[in-house]
């Protein structure tokens, strides 16, 4: 998240690989300390802008130090900015909330945060779920921009009740009610923001004043001498919805409507492993509206082909040996108070067996400060697509006429199963059966005898 990367400024390097037109200029246009508070006042709506030191130096951030990322924030401004105006609009709320996604996510939708936030509004996965966002190892509907959003001004709202005042909400959204309860306990009961300031964990001081600095970062562009290429621009894209149930696979439903992939994962980046599962029903598919009536015209072929590609292999890497690093990066988390293994691996979508083998752990027990190696799949995109066509799925073991075979159960190893015959070894059963490893998986046939 861009909150966690701008804490310290000037020590964060500039890492959006965006074109900048104009980087010719040997200098970008100042304004004075004077001159910004007046801008703010300009547009200040429902929610105080309020003008000081620490967001100005956000603002010569946004304007003068990383002029990349905020163009690449600016690629993607008319694709989500409509989905948020609608969203506050309907519910009466000032419109500066559409900002807020900004400062959590950079307006990717796809965001993943350190501590298993995501989307462009950074949901921890207990409070999307409360929020009604489900979340499972296909489907992560925190990444979804039209449920997300629904569920962020809902909480936004319920924040502002709590407090009855916006920058105190916005307080809570990053760091949580608790503390900013907490805080005001300890300023002797102060009712606003800055009169709190001190007494807020350090990444939410820079959070309300980044959310400003964006307010005025996009409102005064001609002036900061942002020029943009049109060619860069993205746009929201018309689209319709086709009810999907069981397992459908996303390229493949893409080649047969004749559609970018990249399209349909654009409008759909919540379908995180390129496939709906089985036992999906009634999934809203999001496509193309110029291409939705030719595809309903064809529904039950598309369909029917579209759910018999890639359905082993994904299996296998949703339910692959513990321990397993296939396909996966690997990722450093520092426990922090109150967390334990179950709740972290169910954050990163693994199991607890996976987190103690790749941990080396003998129990559940962690501590505080710990640093845990958690290996995780990478969202399905155009880039990451060959992850997911698996190389060593164990194939099936042809039937021979007369050969002893056993089926493997849960918990079972070559091992264990080797010591319950006579003269079979773990190497017998792997020449056997054309094994390059000893993984294994329950429900799988084995040759014990010819």
């Amino acid at each position: 998240m861009i909150k966690n990367l701008l804490i310290i400024l000037g020590l964060i390097p500039s890492f959006y690989l965006f074109a900048q037109k104009d980087a010719s200029l040997d200098q970008y246009p100042e304004a004075s300390y004077e001159l910004m508070q007046d801008r703010l006042k300009c547009v200040e709506g429902s929610i105080p802008l309020e003008f000081n030191t620490r967001i100005k130096s956000f603002i010569d951030y946004f304007t003068i130090r990383d002029r990349e990322y905020t163009k690449s924030v600016l690629v993607n401004r008319n694709v989500f900015f409509p989905i948020f105006e609608q969203a506050l609009a309907e519910r009466g709320m000032p419109d500066e909330l559409k900002y807020l996604s900004i400062v959590e996510s950079g307006l990717r939708p796809n965001a993943m945060s350190r501590v298993g936030a995501a989307g462009l509004w950074q949901f921890m996965p207990a409070t999307g779920r409360s929020y009604g966002l489900s979340q499972s190892w296909y489907i992560d509907e925190r990444m979804d921009p039209y449920k997300a959003t629904q569920a962020a001004c809902r909480y936004l709202k319920a924040l502002y009740n709590m407090f009855g005042d916006w920058e105190l909400a916005l307080a809570a959204y990053n760091t949580g009610p608790g503390n900013v309860r907490k805080a005001i306990r300890r300023s002797g009961y102060k009712k606003t923001f800055w009169e709190i300031y001190n007494y807020l964990p350090r990444e939410t001081r820079s959070y309300v004043p980044q959310f400003v600095a964006m307010i005025y970062t996009l409102n005064y562009l001609d002036e900061h001498n942002f020029v943009l290429d049109e060619m860069e621009m993205k746009y929201q894209v018309d689209y319709d919805t086709l009810h999907v149930n069981g397992y459908m696979h996303l390229e493949t439903f893409a080649n047969l409507v004749n559609v970018c992939v990249d399209d349909l994962i654009s409008l759909n980046p919540h379908v995180i492993r390129g496939a709906t599962p089985d036992g999906t029903l009634n999934f809203p598919l999001r496509v193309p509206m110029d291409l939705a009536d030719d595809i309903r015209m064809n529904r039950r072929t598309i369909l029917d082909s579209a759910s018999k590609v890639g359905k082993v292999e994904l299996e296998y890497l949703a339910r692959n040996s513990p321990g397993s690093t296939y396909g996966r990066t690997r990722q450093i988390y520092r426990v922090r108070s109150g967390d334990v293994l179950g709740t972290i691996a169910q954050r990163y979508h693994v199991r607890v067996s996976d987190l103690k083998r790749w941990n080396n752990l003998n129990s559940n027990m962690i501590r505080v400060g710990q640093r845990l190696n958690i290996w995780t799949l990478p969202h399905y995109s155009s880039q990451t697509r060959e992850t997911y066509v698996v190389k060593n799925v164990p194939k099936p073991v042809p039937i021979i006429a007369g050969g002893t075979y056993h089926l493997v159960k849960s918990g079972e190893s070559l091992w264990s199963i080797s010591k319950l015959y006579e003269d079979l070894s773990i190497e017998k059963i792997k020449k056997l059966n054309n094994l390059t490893s000893s993984n294994i998986k329950p429900g799988q046939k084995l040759l014990i005898n010819m």
